[in-house]
């Protein structure tokens, strides 16, 4: 989770207000004085973190409290609130035919970037283009090429080409039929003058919908000197952050990003194909703080899992009283393709009361571990999972190459999720409620999430 460090300490604080016998000037000053060390260790401006306590000093003693909620939650819900607001909120970039024009320096993601997007669309159900601008790093288009073949875009590119605007009006003109069409242009160790004019050269070709500049989480405020320029060039309309995963400078780059005109319009959370996630200061802010992301985990879901995996033939199989190793297989390779295990689950609500007794590591080992012992399974083992016993358990340890003891260990976790499953499928009622949130959710069920 990108700004771990933050999230932490934040909660330290919510948690100190929460048991605070009032809310007065006292308290107010200590936790204004936490939130500015916290802020400050992730990097955000100065005088972003002054505005926002004061903020919060302010709100919180002279604000009208709304009528059912008592002193201490209206400060968490203050503190919560001006996070949000110190992030920043834009419009996300449109669900539409559209082409878009990458910009950024050396070293900031922007080719992988560029297949992460084309990824983005792809699942949305878009037709993709992918134009190889970069005319001066020599594996540029090799890496874009590789990028597109995993995500189902096609790409051109023009080897030996100096003329990058030449490439884009010949790759436009290629992929006229494409829905979506996304330019990576070449990078510079700074803003060169030679670079800028590269720069406007394409963007006067290409004409393009969004001016998508790519920074760096980790270099932090100078995200902002960064933004200034090229938006001056070319008329910046979005940015996108890569590395959000764990960067103690995030703050920095977001609050930096958030104070220019162009928009945060996606972070980037992790090395996989699928780690770009659109970005919304509320769900981010929730997730930051522990409050979970159920409406986000739900989308990820619907995004990843196929139709025999789905909600409802799962839901199917528990009214049946039936739930097979085949369904806990297919769940745990549902929740593999969603992300890591730290990041899936962050989204759920309260999880920060777990997270420190938590081994994500080991767990991690431990699914894929069963993952490869299902895989030594017979369809009919896996349909019918009381047959496996003795020799069965032998050869399955066998082809998976482990001891039989961890056949056994999954078994035995199998009957504890049957159990459990057995238990929700005989209450109607929450069955109803699990099938209603996954075929839709509203983001205000979950405002302040966990509380």
């Amino acid at each position: 989770m990108a700004m771990d460090g933050l999230g932490k300490s934040i909660r330290v604080i919510l948690n100190h207000v929460r048991g605070s016998p009032v809310v007065d000037e006292g308290l107010m000053r200590d936790v204004c004085r936490e939130l500015q060390r916290g802020l400050l260790q992730a990097d955000v401006n100065v005088q972003l973190v002054l505005q926002l306590t004061n903020n919060v000093r302010e709100r919180a003693l002279n604000e009208r409290i709304a009528a059912g909620r008592s002193a201490k939650d209206h400060v968490v819900r203050v503190i919560y609130e001006e996070l949000v607001s110190l992030m920043g909120n834009g419009e996300p970039i449109a669900l539409k035919p559209q082409t878009i024009m990458l910009v950024g320096l050396y070293g900031q993601g922007k080719t992988t970037t560029a297949g992460k997007l084309a990824n983005y669309f792809v699942k949305k159900g878009f037709s993709v283009g992918l134009i190889g601008a970069d005319v001066y790093r020599p594996a540029a288009l090799d890496q874009l090429k590789q990028l597109g073949a995993k995500v189902n875009a096609e790409v051109y590119g023009e080897p030996g080409q100096k003329d990058a605007a030449r490439i884009v009006r010949d790759g436009l003109a290629e992929f006229s039929e494409k829905q979506i069409r996304i330019i990576d242009t070449s990078g510079r160790h700074a803003l060169e003058g030679d670079l800028i004019k590269e720069i406007e050269d394409i963007a006067a070709v290409a004409e393009p919908d969004e001016r998508v500049l790519v920074l760096d989480s980790q270099v932090g405020q100078q995200a902002g000197p960064q933004a200034d320029a090229f938006n001056k060039a070319v008329g910046v309309t979005g940015i996108i952050l890569t590395k959000m995963d764990g960067t103690a400078k995030g703050g920095g780059a977001l609050s930096a990003a958030a104070n220019t005109d162009a928009r945060v319009i996606f972070i980037g959370t992790g090395e996989h194909i699928r780690d770009l996630e659109p970005f919304d200061a509320d769900r981010f802010i929730s997730r930051l703080l522990g409050m979970g992301d159920l409406k986000g985990l739900v989308e990820i879901a619907k995004a990843e899992i196929k139709e025999n995996e789905s909600m409802d033939e799962l839901a199917r199989n528990i009214l049946s009283g039936r739930f097979t190793l085949m369904d806990m297989y297919h769940q745990m390779k549902a929740v593999g393709r969603m992300g890591s295990l730290q990041k899936f689950v962050a989204m759920i609500p309260g999880v920060d009361k777990l997270e420190d007794k938590i081994d994500y590591e080991a767990t991690q080992q431990r699914l894929d571990s069963f993952k490869v012992i299902m895989d030594s399974m017979t369809l009919r083992e896996k349909e019918e999972p009381n047959i496996i016993k003795g020799k069965r358990i032998e050869r399955i340890a066998r082809g998976a190459g482990v001891e039989p003891r961890a056949v056994r260990d999954l078994l035995k976790q199998y009957n504890r999720s049957k159990k459990m499953v057995s238990t929700v499928g005989k209450d109607r009622k929450m069955l109803k409620k699990l099938q209603k949130q996954f075929a839709g959710i509203d983001a205000s069920d979950f405002e302040g999430g966990g509380e």
